[in-house]
């Protein structure tokens, strides 16, 4: 996991790059990755652009324990 911050001249855009564990890693380990994603987005300035960028092996679905992540605008 890796971010760069871009400053824009009325707010700033943070790019996290991320690549996921492939689906021969237990669901635990996939798990815990999510998990540490989901975290780390809470320390990242709330008012800063965020844009998630990578490799997603795993399947994102609708459900509400996944909105603190994708959003309701997330396209999946």
């Amino acid at each position: 996991m890796s971010h760069t911050v871009l400053q824009g001249p009325w707010r700033n855009i943070i790019f996290r790059n991320v690549h996921a564990q492939s689906e021969k890693k237990s669901d635990d380990s996939k798990d815990r990755f999510y998990e540490e994603l989901e975290q780390s987005f809470f320390y990242l300035p709330k008012y800063h652009m965020k844009i998630l960028l990578g490799d997603f092996n795993a399947k994102l679905g609708t459900e509400n324990v996944f909105k603190p992540t994708t959003e309701k605008e997330s396209l999946h």
